[in-house]
């Protein structure tokens, strides 16, 4: 793409001043292509996933990674802090395209929805966003998390999460990161990279509470990526009826039609959409089962109806906007 910076409306922008929204991944956890779509070929393959035997990634908006979010946020004097949601088990690559792409050059801190796959395997190529020392001997990229995905990756990467080393431990390089536990509750926001966030408690499933984040002062944008029911608190928070109406949603829809136990699908979503009423809104968290191009001529006549701007994301998308 020769450096050309993919945007909301197709077209492609140089403007890197001010803050910014980059969309690193916005697909399910198993991400799509889905591999079975593509060893499993049946009589009508799956249109989705064979483009990408066929388009490269970068030109391809099906192409879908683990949702995460990058908030390039522009201070006061100019200066730029880079603030990541999410680091899941396709990290690595989207680095690789997008980083490169947007020139992103370091990750300032990271906010964690939960501690599920999709959200947290891509922990251990934190390293690769920092500085190299065979020693560690660098300062700590600060990781903000519940105390119930706390304890889950003390277990899952106990290397990552140990203060110091055991007696006679080899010295080995990995990500350094400074673990900060923060509350499930709408009334305790947390500061990450100087941008105030406020937590989103969300039911992932009914045994199971997700956060999705509050931020921005000039404009209020809340990032939900995994929900299947909002409890009455969260939802006044968002929506415009309660607590003020939000310039961006970005919610969750994982598939087009029906209902799932653990995500909002298509029409969950958009009921939701029409509930908070927000300004606009940008969706993630797609199964192959969308079509971008075809699921958005969709929601353009949607969206004039219900009077509320609402399209797919796609992977690399950066949305400017004043934080």
């Amino acid at each position: 793409m020769n450096g050309s910076i993919p945007t909301e409306n197709g077209s492609v922008s140089s403007d890197r001043d001010g803050s910014a929204l980059i969309f690193l991944g916005t697909g399910c956890s198993s991400a799509v292509p889905n591999t079975l779509c593509l060893i499993q070929q049946s009589e009508t393959p799956c249109y989705v996933c064979s483009q990408s035997l066929s388009i490269p990634p970068e030109r391809n908006p099906n192409y879908r990674g683990n949702t995460s979010l990058l908030i390039d946020y522009c201070q006061s004097d100019g200066k730029h802090k880079y603030i990541q949601i999410d680091v899941g088990k396709t990290f690595r690559e989207q680095v690789l395209r997008w980083f490169t792409l947007h020139k992103i050059p370091q990750v300032d801190s990271i906010i964690l929805t939960h501690e599920h796959a999709d959200a947290v395997l891509g922990l251990d190529d934190i390293r690769c966003v920092q500085p190299f020392s065979p020693s560690n001997d660098i300062d700590p990229t600060p990781i903000f998390v519940s105390q119930y995905a706390m304890d889950s990756l003390a277990v899952k990467f106990p290397y990552l999460v140990q203060k110091k080393l055991k007696e006679g431990q080899e010295v080995r390089r990995v990500a350094q990161l400074d673990w900060r536990v923060i509350e499930e509750d709408c009334e305790k926001p947390f500061v990450a990279s100087d941008l105030s966030v406020t937590p989103l408690p969300v039911m992932h499933g009914e045994d199971y509470v997700c956060l999705g984040f509050l931020f921005g002062e000039k404009s209020r944008v809340a990032y939900i990526s995994d929900v299947s029911r909002f409890p009455p608190s969260t939802e006044y928070v968002i929506s415009k009826s309660g607590g003020g109406q939000l310039d961006l949603l970005i919610l969750d829809t994982l598939y087009k039609t029906g209902s799932h136990n653990t995500h909002l699908c298509f029409p969950q979503t958009l009921d939701t959409i029409k509930r908070l009423s927000p300004k606009r809104a940008l969706l993630i968290g797609m199964t192959h089962e969308f079509d971008h191009h075809k699921d958005n001529e969709f929601l353009e006549e949607w969206s004039k109806r219900e009077g509320i701007p609402v399209k797919l994301a796609h992977d690399g998308l950066r949305v400017p906007i004043d934080l």
